[in-house]
């Protein structure tokens, strides 16, 4: 079984683009995990510089977020300290960057790449599960192109954060009409 865990960041957890049901996620994340003990974990993050496109002082529509280097960045603690099984922790080789082209918007994680410079893409398997934040934006795009690669792909709605409620249950309307399975 492998677990895509996208961008649960402080940025957007409790910082300049918070989002619902966030914290909620990453508790109902980790619990699955540790039920999991054999999961083979992988971890998305967003990664900008000050010149990023999508900020708004740059011409973009988002607030600075997810900033390199900042606490906004990091992943939530709880999967460094939670998570039972070292192996599933975010680590050097598990954790996949995007966002870092400051021209490129990236919602999707599939081409998101860990230091060793290894894409995402290329690692995973046939069956992803995917969790994470934000439903409508970075969680809809990864697991539109994982679909998109012939994937079969399972979203976990209790482990989502999202921008707007109702948002969010129109994506994974849409997602389970493209081929996901929402599990509930």
């Amino acid at each position: 079984m492998e677990i895509l865990v996208v961008d649960c960041q402080y940025d957007f957890i409790d910082g300049s683009l918070a989002c619902g049901h966030s914290e909620e996620a990453v508790k109902n994340i980790i619990t699955f995990i540790n039920k999991t003990p054999g999961a083979k974990i992988f971890y998305s993050a967003d990664n900008h510089s000050l010149n990023h496109c999508s900020y708004i002082p740059n011409g973009g529509t988002w607030p600075i977020h997810c900033n390199s280097g900042t606490h906004g960045a990091e992943l939530h603690a709880s999967f460094f300290h939670d998570v039972n099984n070292p192996e599933q922790r975010p680590n050097e080789s598990t954790i996949y960057y995007k966002g870092e082209n400051d021209s490129v918007e990236e919602y999707s994680a599939y081409e998101a790449k860990n230091i060793a410079g290894e894409k995402l893409c290329d690692i995973l398997g046939r069956e992803v599960i995917v969790t994470g934040i934000a439903t409508e934006f970075c969680v809809k795009e990864s697991v539109i192109a994982l679909l998109e690669s012939g994937r079969k792909v399972t979203v976990e709605a209790s482990m989502l954060g999202w921008v707007d409620a109702e948002n969010h249950k129109k994506t994974l309307d849409e997602l389970a009409k493209i081929g996901a399975v929402i599990d509930d």
